[in-house]
């Protein structure tokens, strides 16, 4: 679908996860590529995978959060490869542990942010200005659905951290807009992979996630990464500060249905077409007051006599 022979790509967090099939589907595309993550031996595995492809791989060690080490990466492909054409932001960090934002700890909150937004600045300003000298490059920062709103997931660093970098997106897309440089965002909702699959299936968390989905599943990796390889690519050449969402219709709605909408028992002529769908819970009592419809739209208004 993609051909990006003769390009270079970064891709940070790039030793598990998205950030792996990031970079295999990369290889595949004919790309060479400067990989990084702070795991050497799990990196060269994926380098590995992707030399196999035919791809001339650069792979360097590093903390995102370190300047330092955000330095060393992009000399390192530079020298080895000529140039950079395009930056996959994708390294992050999350907190698994469900803890309220009133008792969420400054370590925690500040390690994230370090990670997820200033590591992801730390390259895009590299890279960037590598790029604005060449006139030409691509950014993709991977954000989350997260950062579009307010959850229920308690995630309180993480919804900080990717909130900030789609308003870093918009003004790094905007401010180098005339410069050759093109920088837009992915934002994926809840996306299994290889390595979660069993987790979240064994959990019940797929099921959780399909209940507040309109398509009524998981996303799959490879969505995902046919969104970042657009946006990537040339195909996207007129396309900036663009955040673009992967999440099964999520964010476009207010809300999707746990319980059976009472509005589907109403327009008895007119039924609804039937769903697929299983409702997590049954009707509750409180449905009754409804149950037939709105009073003079379903059914008329008895009249009493009184006024």
């Amino acid at each position: 679908m993609f051909d990006f022979s003769g390009k270079n790509v970064l891709i940070t967090g790039a030793s598990y996860g998205l950030g792996e099939q990031f970079a295999k589907d990369f290889a595949l595309a004919g790309a060479d590529l400067v990989i990084t993550a702070r795991s050497r031996e799990k990196l060269e595995e994926v380098a590995e995978a992707c030399k196999r492809e035919g791809s001339k791989v650069v792979a360097v060690s590093g903390d995102v959060s370190i300047e330092d080490d955000v330095n060393q990466v992009i000399k390192k492909g530079i020298e080895e490869l000529g140039h950079i054409d395009v930056l996959i932001n994708n390294a992050g960090i999350a907190d698994p542990r469900g803890v309220a934002s009133e008792r969420f700890d400054s370590k925690t909150f500040n390690n994230i942010l370090a990670v997820d937004l200033a590591g992801a600045f730390y390259y895009a300003r590299e890279c960037g200005r590598h790029m604005l000298k060449r006139n030409s490059g691509s950014i993709v920062n991977i954000c989350s659905i997260l950062a579009s709103g307010g959850n229920e997931n308690v995630v309180i660093g993480y919804t900080a951290a990717k909130g900030g970098l789609l308003n870093l997106t918009y003004q790094l897309g905007v401010e180098w807009a005339d410069r050759g440089v093109r920088v837009n965002a992915v934002s994926p909702g809840f996306i299994v992979t290889e390595m979660t699959r069993p987790f979240m299936e064994g959990m019940g968390i797929d099921r959780w996630i399909a209940s507040r989905t309109p398509m009524r599943r998981i996303g799959e990796v490879k969505e995902v990464t046919n969104a970042v390889m657009f946006l990537a690519s040339d195909l996207a050449s007129y396309i900036t500060g663009v955040d673009l969402l992967v999440d099964g219709g999520t964010n476009a709605g207010n809300g999707t249905f746990q319980i059976p909408p009472i509005h589907h028992e109403w327009n008895k002529d007119l039924p609804m077409v039937p769903s697929s769908y299983q409702p997590v819970q049954p009707r509750p009592d409180w449905y009754q007051a409804l149950e037939s419809g709105v009073p003079g739209v379903h059914y008329p208004i008895e009249n009493t006599g009184e006024e």
